[in-house]
């Protein structure tokens, strides 16, 4: 791996964090993120940034990362045994935004890249990335939206990507003790370096690229919609499963608190406020049960 390449993923990654940020702050109109820098013994930082109490955003965690070890950590080498004992560089950009309105859906997006190395082994990278939408009380003209926009960006590159990636995500992001999804899906890719890296690189800044306009056009179609507390109240009990999903099954998450990573970045992606209800059922034929409906994968497109 050279040198140039990898800072040319590091170079794309801190203008994509810029870039998602100032979309979400311009549109919030009210907060803005504050900042904080950090950096961890075995090698590397990043830059955290979360705006909280928007006008819009009731939280907007959107995190930069580029870390070092000198072995991989069990999540990571679980599905590539070969890797273990390798040393590893890892770079990227994760974000969790948890709107106030429960009209507007929760959005997480990620992209990454990952190189293993060793003396005697040639070097071992992927990227890895994508999208995804949680909604509430979910909109059809939304969710194909979402998804349009996530195939037009994979189509470039070939036209199985994208159902490919649906799928993917789909099975990724899945509670199975809920026999759930968690939202709607999107696209999710890991372990990528099918086409090369150039082109694959280029797959994954598309996806980068794609998430604002993916998602803030349902973030501006929906915010000032009127809710009542009912609903904020199903609002937090549904991020409940947000958490569920973050804390038991999050490859990201599980590999950042097994490699030594910094806690509070980590766990950025948490709600600020959430509740559990024992035994909850919702009413059948209320808008809250209309959500079971839409756990389970469809086609949007």
């Amino acid at each position: 791996m050279h040198q140039i390449e990898t800072q040319d993923v590091t170079t794309y990654l801190r203008e994509l964090q810029d870039r998602i940020c100032a979309g979400l702050a311009t549109l919030d109109g009210h907060a803005q993120f504050d900042e904080e820098t950090w950096s961890r013994d075995e090698g590397g930082g990043g830059r955290s940034r979360v705006m909280a109490g928007g006008r819009v955003f009731e939280k907007a965690g959107v995190g930069f990362s580029e870390v070092r070890g000198s072995q991989l950590p069990p999540s990571a080498t679980a599905q590539r045994p070969e890797l273990a004992g390798m040393a590893w560089k890892a770079m990227g950009v994760s974000l969790v935004i948890h709107p106030e309105n429960p009209w507007v859906p929760t959005s997480h997006a990620n992209v990454r890249f990952f190189v293993a190395e060793r003396p005697d082994h040639a070097p071992v990278w992927w990227f890895g990335g994508g999208f995804d939408l949680t909604p509430f009380y979910p909109i059809d003209d939304d969710c194909r939206h979402f998804h349009r926009v996530a195939k037009e960006a994979l189509d470039p590159f070939g036209p199985q990507w994208y159902p490919e990636f649906k799928a993917a995500c789909d099975r990724y992001f899945y509670l199975p003790h809920r026999g759930e999804t968690r939202g709607i899906g999107g696209v999710f890719f890991d372990d990528f370096n099918a086409l090369g890296f150039t082109d694959s690189f280029a797959l994954m800044r598309a996806v980068g690229d794609a998430f604002l306009p993916a998602y803030l056009p349902i973030v501006e179609a929906r915010h000032a919609m009127r809710y009542t507390e009912q609903q904020r109240q199903f609002q937090l009990y549904r991020r409940g499963r947000y958490v569920e999903f973050n804390l038991v099954y999050d490859r990201g998450t599980l590999f950042g608190l097994q490699s030594g990573g910094r806690t509070e970045s980590i766990l950025m992606s948490m709600p600020p406020l959430a509740r559990w209800q024992y035994g909850y059922q919702p009413e059948p034929g209320s808008d809250e049960g209309r959500l079971n409906d839409y756990l389970v994968p469809r086609e949007w497109l």
